[in-house]
């Protein structure tokens, strides 16, 4: 399968296939200058215009259209053309906004279209196509090096990704610029943002370290997802979709349009459903998200209020090996109560987002941008536990009878009880040859943990604290981006990052008197060049240390062995990219070095949390190359790839046997643990008549060692797995848009498991380790379908 990946990315690059083409140069109506990056499309065909203004279409029948061009800080462009099978040229000119709707605290983030960082961005049209209530990471999946999972095996509730192998809890996330990785966790659970996709206008994935931004330090990626895009017209849309697994998605959304040349508003309501695949692996999903906006000529004012709200059935223990052929769909969670399992075996949880921002433009070439922000979450999960001892409560053993009796069933709840709050900023200075942008943030997290048990058999009162470990985080960064033209083609790139971070723990339930207090300071330089041998071929490369601490988790595992240590990552990056009327491709190297990097062992906390652990050298090197080629007005395919050798050296892997006796291999060279060597997609479009899409998806994930051992009896196999997608726009004239969607996932109803957890034992009988694994399937066969209307 590997080959048949390569082969397609080599169809990309080789295909020739001379084509009828409409083509144009869009310009700015009042200077004439080209514009570059401006969004075109015919029929849910698309391209962007080039630094010289340029875009090409092919359109697969003769007809009439519609031909839309948008760009931020310009009106939109409608026409109508017809098509005869012949060439067609149309130049557009873009009238530009006078009220100030540039998202300063997005464009202050991202990778530019000249930054010598490797990025991909979905428009607002590439998430609509294919979100039918799976969660954001399985809309992510057909990326470069990007490889999803789902404890439920449908895509709803918890699911997670992982990109060049670092897993989300390296992955910083940021919504319109506001750091969103939980700040003890460093992970992002997008199950306490149900439906977020519906809202979202564009995501930028950067691979990598990245550019500076606010938050949680990226050692694998950076995710940025903005929603404060500007709305001119009013519009109203519903969306409905159904799948396997009694799964329902139900989205209503709305906006005012432009009111008095100045405000507007934006709401969406959302519900999602699922029994999922795997048993009781129920999700019960509700969210909101409004935002209402002041826009002047050099003054925009906004405020975004969202909230989800999740209930979802514990799934996170995954399915016994000796299980895996024969019930693949086994959950563990609830079964400690004799008979059924326990019925509310639940993670409960509501997360509320306040975000307020200020964007003031001083002139032509200088902007800044201030926001406030809070979330507010607070939720539990509750367990029913078995023969549990009084003394593990702190309780004293209750007397019945004249006896004392020790042990008693229970049901437990353990509660997240926090706040996130602060401010982030920019200031922005762009011209001819100099662009610079000065920003930072502050935010600081207070929270509770804290246990309660609300029911047992005897001697336990309803609702009986039985601890709670408060912790504050507070997180300084302050940096400083600029970009220096030295040529038309020849740009410079400097970046330089401080960040300060006070951390302090005051207890855990496994180490009730284990407090610490933490500071650390991390300085992140980064420097990269780029270069455009012309308009279509450019090559780009970069230079970038990193720095990133560990997490509360990584304190609790490891005490009584080691303090984690802070990790640091040197990468090196280079690439290439070029780009004709009816082809484009992109291809990177990376070299990534660490010290002290955590690497997750396989092992699970009690909520499902992969523990890690220190290892002092190790590296990942790679290769990755995307692209798209139209093979024909009626055909295009679209692939990527990537091929990396991720390894730990001179490593000490630990196991015990029954007596607890220590046991340790020394390993000069492994592979670090989930880091396939091979990762690929690709996807094949038809469209066979106007308005109609059909998609054949293909992504191929090598195989994945759960521990860094190498040793195949602790690792994941390989998969291959094939994806249909349909989307049509129905004509008719009653609504804006009516839109029908059908997703079959896993055509050929593989049986596949691409995430899972071990523990590795010794056993002084066999004289060897044995491997004791867990998986988490997906599902097989299974659909989605869904109608959008949009009036």
């Amino acid at each position: 399968m590997r080959q048949l990946m390569l082969l397609a990315l080599l169809c990309i690059v080789g295909a020739v296939n001379a084509q009828s083409l409409v083509t144009g140069t869009v310009t700015d109506l009042s200077t004439g200058k080209p514009l570059e990056g401006v969004t075109i499309s015919i029929s849910k065909t698309g391209d962007l215009t080039n630094q010289e203004g340029h875009y090409s279409i092919r359109l697969s029948k003769q007809g009439t259209y519609t031909i839309n061009a948008s760009y931020i800080g310009y009106k939109n462009y409608t026409a109508t053309i017809t098509t005869t099978g012949q060439p067609q040229q149309l130049n557009i000119s873009l009238e530009a906004i006078t009220l100030f709707v540039k998202p300063v605290e997005i464009s202050s983030l991202r990778a530019g279209k000249n930054s010598p960082f490797v990025s991909t961005t979905l428009t607002a049209a590439d998430i609509k196509k294919q979100n039918l209530g799976q969660d954001l990471p399985l809309l992510l999946d057909q990326q470069p090096s990007v490889v999803t999972n789902s404890d439920a095996g449908t895509g709803i509730g918890y699911t997670g990704m992982r990109v060049r192998g670092s897993d989300i809890t390296r992955i910083n996330v940021t919504v319109n610029g506001i750091p969103i990785n939980d700040a003890e966790s460093q992970g992002t659970f997008f199950v306490n943002m149900p439906d977020f996709a519906s809202s979202t206008n564009s995501i930028q994935l950067q691979r990598g370290v990245g550019t500076s931004t606010n938050g949680a330090g990226a050692f694998g990626a950076s995710l940025n997802l903005s929603t404060n895009e500007f709305n001119e017209k009013a519009y109203g849309e519903i969306s409905n979709s159904y799948g396997s697994f009694n799964s329902w998605k139900h989205t209503v959304k709305a906006g005012s349009g432009l009111i008095n040349n100045h405000f507007t508003i934006d709401a969406r309501l959302s519900k999602i459903s699922s029994d999922g695949y795997i048993d009781r692996a129920t999700s019960d999903l509700r969210s909101f998200y409004t935002s209402a906006a002041y826009i002047s000529d050099n003054t925009a004012i906004r405020l975004n209020v969202f909230s989800g709200k999740e209930k979802t059935y514990q799934a996170w223990n995954g399915v016994p090996e000796d299980k895996l052929l024969t019930d693949r769909t086994y959950n563990s969670a609830g079964t400690k109560k004799p008979g059924t399992p326990y019925d509310n075996e639940t993670d409960n949880y509501q997360q509320d987002h306040y975000q307020l921002f200020l964007n003031q433009k001083i002139n032509s070439h200088l902007n800044f941008n201030v926001a406030l922000h809070m979330t507010r979450g607070r939720g539990y999960y509750e367990q029913y536990r078995a023969q549990q001892e009084y003394s593990e409560y702190g309780l004293e053993y209750p007397i019945i009878n004249g006896d004392s009796v020790h042990t008693t069933d229970l049901v437990r709840q353990l509660w997240l009880d926090n706040y996130f709050y602060g401010t982030v900023f920019s200031v922005n200075r762009t011209g001819n040859k100099y662009n610079w942008s000065l920003g930072g943030g502050w935010n600081r997290y207070t929270g509770d943990h804290y246990g309660k048990i609300i029911w047992a058999q005897v001697g336990i009162n309803k609702d009986q604290e039985y601890y709670r470990y408060p912790a504050q985080k507070n997180d300084f960064n302050i940096y400083w981006k600029n970009e220096y033209k030295l040529t038309q083609q020849l740009s410079l790139f400097a970046d330089v990052q401080y960040r300060n971070i006070m951390y302090y723990m005051d207890g855990f339930e496994a180490a009730p008197t284990y407090i610490e207090h933490v500071n650390y300071n991390f300085f992140n330089p980064k420097a990269g060049i780029s270069y455009n041998i012309n308009a279509a071929n450019r090559v780009f490369a970069s230079i970038a240390l990193a720095h990133k601490e560990p997490t509360r988790s990584d304190f609790e595992s490891n005490y009584g062995a080691s303090v984690p240590k802070p990790e640091e990552l040197q990468d090196l990056e280079a690439g290439y990219s070029w780009r004709s009327s009816k082809a484009a491709v992109e291809a990177n190297v990376y070299y990534m070095r660490y010290k002290n990097q955590l690497v997750q062992t396989g092992m699970l906390t009690d909520v499902g949390a992969y523990i890690r652990t220190n290892i002092p050298k190790s590296y990942r090197l790679g290769v990755e190359v995307n692209g798209s080629v139209n093979l024909s007005p009626m055909f295009s395919i679209a692939a990527n790839g990537a091929l990396s050798s991720n390894k730990v050296l001179d490593y000490h892997a630990v196991t015990y046997d029954e007596n607890a006796d220590v046991h340790t291999q020394v390993i000069n060279k492994a592979n670090i643990s989930f880091s396939p060597a091979f990762v690929g997609g690709a996807t094949f479009t038809a469209r066979p008549v106007k308005d109609l899409n059909i998609d054949l998806i293909g992504k191929y994930v090598s195989r994945q060692y759960m521990d860094n051992t190498s040793n195949i009896a602790g690792s994941l196999d390989p998969y291959f797995v094939s994806n249909l997608r349909i989307n049509y726009l129905v004509p008719q004239k009653l609504f804006r848009e009516l839109g029908l969607q059908f997703m079959l996932n896993n055509i050929f109803n593989k049986k596949y498991e691409p995430n899972g957890s071990t523990w590795p034992y010794f056993d002084a009988s066999q004289n060897k380790v044995i491997y004791d694994n867990y998986y988490y399937p997906m599902a097989g066969t299974n659909f989605f379908a869904g109608i959008t209307i949009g009036l």
